[in-house]
């Protein structure tokens, strides 16, 4: 039987939007209750529990409430996934997650650094039992059934006409050992020459070299890299954030290829769609 969990303290974070360019503090509390809900404390009265039903994608995972929204979420939904942290308050003062260093490290470490809680409600998880495969302009998604140990592992192929990424394939379990060691340090990359348009469609306004992997038609123009493949992996992390939307452990295989967030968000979707895919087991 799988608990629901909550942190042992609360935590609390300081930094940029990387799309909106604003400052933002973020803190994390402690809840008895089962559910992550965010709070903005710039507005009055506003909550929104975490939901799959009104996130949208423009180049990073936005969550809309009927008031509010809160911005590129992925990074901070993995960090709390992968552990099955569930019972949470997320609050901020601005409208976007700050992207801290790029990665999802700060927030893995800081989580633990927290402790956590278990807390007395049991939370179902979900297990895919039929395979399917969606696929959008010769990107793909899919998702089959678990292996024999019965957990959660991603796979992830990329391929771009660049010197320093070319094509890039990892697979990995998401156990937490495995996210915090290998999967949350990469972080989110970008090309020099997307800026200017970035810029006039009001996104990347907060993106420098201190958090994004900048690349130019050379190569990396920040390095070093972390991983000699990061790319893939912040790919895998990308892909963990969104698969949080499902709201609930996942058993399975899921294995995405040329994908973004839309994609991701397709597959959460048809997988939600379709009971007689994946059975719920674990909750009384």
């Amino acid at each position: 039987m799988v608990f629901s969990k909550t942190l042992a303290s609360p935590v609390a974070f300081e930094g940029i939007g990387v799309h909106s360019g604003k400052s933002v503090r973020l803190r994390l509390l402690p809840s008895p209750a089962p559910g992550i809900v965010f709070r903005r404390t710039d507005l009055e009265n506003t909550e929104m529990p975490l939901a799959f039903d009104r996130v949208e994608s423009r180049n990073s995972t936005t969550l809309r409430g009927d008031r509010f929204q809160v911005r590129t979420v992925e990074h901070l939904l993995a960090a709390l996934w992968v552990p099955g942290i569930d019972s949470l308050v997320v609050e901020l003062d601005a409208d976007e997650i700050p992207i801290m260093d790029g990665s999802a490290e700060p927030f893995a470490r800081a989580l633990q650094s927290a402790g956590i809680v278990v807390l007395p409600f049991p939370q179902a998880a979900l297990r895919v039992v039929r395979p399917f495969m969606l696929e959008d302009g010769g990107a793909t998604i899919a998702f089959a059934p678990p292996g024999e140990e019965n957990e959660l592992e991603i796979s992830y192929a990329i391929d771009y006409a660049h010197p320093a990424i070319g094509v890039q394939t990892l697979r990995r379990p998401l156990r937490w050992d495995v996210f915090v060691g290998e999967i949350a340090p990469a972080r989110t990359f970008g090309f020099l020459k997307d800026v200017e348009g970035l810029h006039a469609q009001g996104l990347a306004l907060g993106a420098s070299v201190s958090n994004t992997v900048v690349l130019d038609e050379a190569g990396v123009m920040n390095g070093p890299l972390r991983f000699p493949d990061e790319f893939v992996r912040h790919k895998l992390l990308d892909l963990a954030g969104d698969l949080a939307l499902l709201g609930r452990s996942l058993q399975g295989r899921v294995t995405a290829s040329k994908a973004g967030h839309r994609l991701h968000f397709q597959g959460v979707r048809h997988l939600l769609d379709h009971p007689e895919l994946a059975v719920v087991e674990g909750k009384s």
